[in-house]
């Protein structure tokens, strides 16, 4: 499970509610410039963009669920159980990248959306695991800066990439298909709803927010796809960064599941587990976990970009009340 959302406010704000039903490890990480990148099949990239984002880091090498570098460009993997895949042997000229490669293999080298656009066009998942006891997440992708978004996904049908004008994305079915949905949830309105079923009747509203009747409440992907994408659409600019932060995380609230809401099969509860959201203007990542409400932020600036080992920052998981009397 997991939702993205891309805003144009600015420069971008960027983030994404991680639901999933354990700990992997996370915790925030900057790569600096100078850590060197490995790849299977690709060629190291020595120096590159600086990244910030929510990793596990396996072997001092950071796997990121989300990123961004320090040109504005994001980058996230959402859970994609039933349609992703990826061949142990791509195609021969391809660019095979493993999955989770994938963030950092992009985020180093491209500053804009359009580069990574570019970059892709060739690009192939690698089914190799990273070590034995890692199994590849089977994943798509959500790729934005302040200019727009984009999706990718890796199926048995083959490598896609959809430009995406909503700014959304959670997970299956493929995002053609949440394109599609969309069209029945044309009437939505966060206006007082119009009397179209007789205009005779004095039918007036008895509350407010009755025009969003029929958004749907529940938590499966299809659903918070589409309420993602009313809340998101219909959300005016504040105008100014804490603002901006503040609103888009009350965006991501909209689509959260709190503990007791979502069971799986194994009967664990799938939680959000954090959310984040990053401001390109400000070279700012701030997070919230579910267990601590109060907003942590990691600043770009004032890091040492040009060290060669990853900057690691263990999450503030403890409550932290701020009390006034």
């Amino acid at each position: 499970m997991c939702t993205s959302i891309a805003m144009a406010w600015g420069g971008g704000y960027f983030g994404r509610n991680m639901d999933v039903e354990y700990s992997f490890g996370e915790q925030a990480v900057i790569l600096p410039r100078r850590c060197p990148l490995q790849f299977w099949r690709q060629p190291a990239q020595a120096e590159h963009y600086a990244l910030i984002g929510m990793a596990h880091v396996a072997g001092g090498r950071p796997l990121y669920a989300e990123a961004a570098n320090e040109k504005g460009l994001y980058m996230a993997g959402l859970n994609f159980p039933h349609s992703a895949c990826y061949p142990a042997q791509p195609p021969a000229g391809a660019d095979a990248v493993a999955p989770y490669e994938l963030i950092p293999w992009l985020l180093g080298s491209c500053a804009t959306l359009a580069e990574a656009r570019a970059k892709l066009a060739h690009f192939q998942p690698l089914g190799l695991p990273l070590a034995q006891g890692l199994p590849l997440a089977p994943l798509h992708w959500h790729i934005a800066d302040g200019s727009g978004a984009l999706v990718l996904e890796a199926a048995r049908d083959g490598v896609r990439l959809y430009e995406d004008p909503v700014g959304v994305l959670t997970n299956e079915p493929p995002f053609p298909f949440h394109q599609a949905n969309l069209r029945q949830y044309q009437h939505l309105s966060p206006r007082p709803p119009e009397n179209r079923l007789a205009p005779g009747l004095p039918l007036a509203p008895f509350g407010q927010g009755m025009g969003a009747v029929g958004l749907p409440g529940d938590a499966s992907p299809a659903s918070r796809y589409v309420r993602a994408a009313f809340h998101k659409l219909n959300a005016p600019d504040p105008g100014e960064e804490l603002a901006r932060v503040s609103d888009f995380f009350h965006l991501l609230d909209t689509v959260a599941m709190p503990r007791g809401s979502v069971a799986t099969p194994e009967g664990k509860w799938d939680v959000t587990s954090y959310a984040c959201c990053f401001s390109a203007d400000a070279g700012v990542y701030y997070y919230k976990t579910r267990t601590n409400s109060r907003l942590c932020a990691l600043r770009l600036a004032g890091a040492p970009l040009d060290a060669a080992a990853p900057l690691l920052y263990p999450l503030q998981r403890e409550e932290d009340v701020r009390f006034v009397n």
